[in-house]
């Protein structure tokens, strides 16, 4: 059976087929605007152009501007009343979790209240996943974790790539042994801020031997199926990590 393959037919299932250039530039619009606002360009609070000059600015038809600006709505980041047009709401409303927002929000600079309520995420949930690693950790997870830690030690500083992707792999090799899908979610949604705040924090004080240290302290306790002292060795790591985010934000303070 023949396949159709343009735009507005159907396959061999009935199915209409996905416009991608449509999708595309969709997309394209959507990143533009989220940049624009994530950058402060078009700031919190006002109101946007109406949308026959949205849509001459960005050369985009009336239907994909609505499509873009529903997806905006659903993020927290606009609302559109009638006579009132569409007004860019504070930032506490947005959606940092959904991608095209943490991008652009790295992309521009995360203040210091985006890394801090990060680390603060992560000492409610890693020393949770890590007790829970350290009961239900499969052979091959443990392997995954140690994995990562070998090639931690491996690395020769701490102010390099290798060990800030090393050091994603050992957490997340945790957050996924620890059987819990909400944790695996969650750390899948912010894979991109947490390498970012590892690169932050590899760069402050703390030596090479010591961030080894800990969490081999941590890779310990999971290994010999001790929840209890996984916990507390998370803990531990995750202090030091705050510690070193609050002196790597005073230092890049202007």
């Amino acid at each position: 059976m023949t396949v159709a393959r343009t735009a507005g037919m159907v396959s061999a299932k009935g199915l209409p087929i996905a416009d991608s250039g449509k999708r595309s530039v969709r997309e394209g619009l959507l990143q533009q605007l989220v940049d624009m606002i994530v950058s402060g360009e078009m700031a919190e609070g006002s109101i946007l152009p109406n949308e026959a000059d949205l849509t001459d600015k960005f050369g985009v038809s009336r239907t994909t501007l609505r499509e873009a600006m529903q997806y905006l709505s659903a993020l927290g980041i606009v609302r559109s009343r009638t006579r009132a047009g569409t007004t860019i709401l504070p930032r506490e409303n947005w959606n940092y979790l959904d991608p095209l927002v943490l991008d652009a929000t790295l992309k521009f600079g995360a203040d210091e209240h985006f890394y801090i309520s990060l680390i603060e995420a992560r000492q409610l949930l890693e020393p949770a996943a890590a007790a829970q690693a350290a009961a239900n950790a499969t052979a091959r997870q443990l392997f995954q974790i140690s994995k990562a830690f070998e090639e931690m030690v491996g690395a020769n500083a701490r102010d390099t790539e290798e060990w800030s992707r090393a050091d994603l792999d050992f957490h997340t090799a945790i957050i996924n042994a620890s059987g819990n899908w909400v944790y695996r979610q969650f750390a899948t949604a912010i894979r991109a801020a947490l390498l970012a705040s590892f690169r932050l924090t590899n760069r402050a004080s703390q030596s090479h031997e010591q961030a080894i240290s800990k969490h081999q302290d941590v890779l310990e306790a999971i290994r010999m199926r001790q929840p209890n002292v996984a916990r507390h060795a998370m803990e531990q790591l995750i202090g030091v990590a705050r510690s070193e985010i609050a002196e790597a934000l005073r230092d890049a303070r202007p």
